[in-house]
């Protein structure tokens, strides 16, 4: 069980303070690690932290904004000493880009386009840069990406999510064997792609905001789940564990589904 132990890593979380984000920060402080959360709302970082233990920082980030990452990176540099691992937390859907009866796909707004593909693809590779650079002069590394099942089956009504999702993915492989090639082989670039969780951003598709009932899209999504439910954020610990620590020393450039099988299921 040594080989899943984070002891001795220091980890910065993107995203960090989000449903999802936090839930990893749980899971790798209790496997050892060091965590520095970063989010945009750096309050909420503050209180993540504050939850895990003093050893655990917290600071804001843009990840749209170069000059804001590099800061936090200096941030944590300077408390942690080093980074070892960055996940790459932060992303999300936006209300603008769902198409809906009121708003056919023609007429999604190109801001909204734009938010979506960039918090979710631009988000990721902004941070890959400023903390891979590090990583590649120490030769030594791990970038967690999250991507989504979206990536591999594209839902209908949310068409920006899912194509900067699919972009994330190939970024992924295009990175791992980037980094391996041109800067060292100890840097390894893999990503989870979760299935279906109850978060603020897919709450209102798939629950009546005043019934709390599935609605008919959150009743099909469970039909295709073998398992039969929503994740729960804690059942992306493991995997996200296990590709971070030594454990997975020769896996890179993958993507991980963690959906209770829905991407297995054909519907018959």
């Amino acid at each position: 069980m040594s080989l899943f132990s984070l002891n001795g890593r220091t980890i910065a979380i993107t995203g960090g303070a989000g449903v999802l984000g936090a839930a990893l920060a749980r899971g790798y402080a209790e496997a050892g690690a060091r965590v520095a959360i970063l989010d945009l709302a750096e309050d909420k970082a503050a209180e993540v932290a504050a939850e895990l233990g003093s050893e655990h920082l917290a600071t804001g980030i843009d990840v749209l904004d170069r000059d804001s990452i590099e800061r936090a990176y200096e941030f944590c540099a300077g408390a942690l000493g080093q980074v070892d691992i960055l996940v790459n937390g932060a992303g999300g859907n936006h209300p603008g880009a769902t198409t809906n009866p009121d708003r056919p796909f023609f007429d999604i707004p190109k801001e909204a386009l734009e938010f979506v593909a960039g918090l979710n693809l631009t988000g990721t590779i902004l941070p890959s840069q400023v903390f891979g650079r590090q990583m590649a002069r120490r030769k030594h590394g791990i970038i967690l990406n999250v991507s989504s099942m979206n990536a591999f089956r594209p839902l209908t009504r949310i068409p920006a999510y899912s194509a900067a999702k699919a972009a994330v993915s190939n970024f992924t492989q295009w990175l791992a064997v980037h980094m391996a090639q041109e800067y060292s082989t100890e840097i390894r670039v893999n990503a989870i792609a979760p299935g279906f969780f109850l978060t603020a951003q897919n709450r209102f598709l798939l629950t009546d905001e005043r019934t709390g009932e599935l609605t008919a899209r959150g009743r099909q999504i469970l039909d295709h789940t073998p398992q039969g439910r929503f994740g729960a954020p804690e059942d992306l610990v493991g995997t996200a564990v296990w590709l971070v620590s030594d454990a997975a020393r020769f896996v890179s450039g993958i993507v991980v589904p963690v959906d209770g099988g829905f991407s297995a299921f054909s519907g018959v």
